[in-house]
């Protein structure tokens, strides 16, 4: 049997304890500083959306609590011109590329604005179906390469993902068309209630890339440093015309797969508590404080500012659910036909009757 992680080495620069190994590759300590902070931020944010379904404000929730640093550095090294396509737990990632954190809460409302990405920014709308949006991303990074601009494109997946059908398939047509994309595997361990052992016999995520003929990569997801450091050599590879490539990022959800979900029904307590010591926010910290850049009033500070601005997106998320029922009508057609047109002119009569 083919010895995965031999052939894939788990790369790795900053370790469960803080140390560094090397270097800081591209990053600087000023740039760590400013991640941590907004790590700390995000996790701040995931942590109130799960109260808000608890409290009933909002539908079901993916939390992404212990996956910030694999998100954020899958993402660290992408231009404006570059594309993302992420799944349903990639909020962390989305707002790094421009998407406001109130679409992580109108998604699980059902609001129409989940949809509106801003102007200029190449991202898509987070897919729930499961591996769908890594063909999605074989299409944007095929677009790309016939338009011969140099971009490079990430699509963001989880382990579960890779036992579909979609994902091979995106594979082997990014293999054959050779385009430029970067296949991102958030390996959470998880498949819901499914661990990676029984969905798969190989060893590792990564080897995976062997039958399509493409390199692949194993690195520490919780090492925001060692991530970061990966994407910007592979996103720059892939703009100059190599690639595809794949990428398996280990990690863990630290909360449930959903707020519909109990993990404690299926998950041991000490996988959890050992996971809970590879938390990428103590890690980093630990490093921070080493190196004399990190106190408690510093925390102090960063957690206010973080509570104060997820107020705001909380806020203006409650002011954007007073909405007309006759969005449903809207940003579906640029011209709305004559049948739906006159389906709305009923509806909206009947909301006047009602409201009256």
């Amino acid at each position: 049997m083919t010895d995965g992680m031999e052939m894939f080495p788990l790369i790795q620069r900053l370790d469960e304890e803080g140390n560094l190994i090397g270097d800081l590759g591209v990053l600087s300590l000023a740039d760590l500083k400013e991640t941590y902070a907004t790590m700390r931020f995000l996790r701040t944010f995931d942590e109130r959306a799960w109260n808000l379904q608890r409290q009933g404000v909002i539908g079901t929730y993916a939390p992404f609590k212990g996956q910030e640093a694999a998100q954020m550095g899958a993402v660290a090294a992408l231009e404006d011109t570059d594309w993302l396509v992420p799944t349903y737990r990639d909020w962390a990632a989305s707002y790094l590329r421009g998407v406001p954190l109130e679409h992580g809460l109108f998604f699980s409302k059902g609001h129409p604005s989940l949809g509106d990405i801003p102007a200029g920014k190449r991202v898509l709308p987070a897919q729930v179906v499961i591996a769908a949006q890594t063909l999605h991303g074989v299409g944007v990074a095929w677009a790309t390469k016939l338009r011969h601009e140099k971009v490079a494109t990430v699509v963001t997946f989880g382990d579960g993902a890779t036992s579909q059908g979609d994902f091979h398939e995106a594979m082997n047509f990014a293999s054959v068309l050779a385009v430029p994309l970067i296949f991102f595997c958030e390996n959470n361990q998880w498949a819901i209630s499914v661990p990676l052992a029984r969905q798969m016999h190989a060893e590792t995520i990564a080897q995976r890339s062997i039958a399509y003929g493409i390199e692949g990569f194993r690195v520490d997801g919780n090492d925001y440093v060692a991530v970061a450091n990966l994407m910007h050599e592979l996103s720059e590879r892939v703009r100059n015309g190599e690639g595809p490539f794949l990428v398996e990022a280990l990690t863990y959800r630290l909360g449930a797969h959903t707020t519909a979900d109990d993990p404690g029904k299926y998950r041991a307590i000490e996988e959890e508590d050992l996971w809970i010591r590879r938390d990428p926010l103590v890690r980093l910290e630990r490093w921070l404080r080493a190196q004399g850049q990190l106190s408690d009033e510093d925390l102090a500070a960063i957690d206010a500012d973080s509570e104060r601005k997820v107020e705001e997106i909380i806020a203006g998320f409650r002011e954007a659910l007073d909405i007309s029922p006759l969005v449903l009508f809207d940003s579906v057609y640029a011209t709305l036909p004559s049948t739906l047109a006159s389906q709305r002119a009923q509806f909206e009569a009947r909301v006047k009757e009602v409201g009256a």
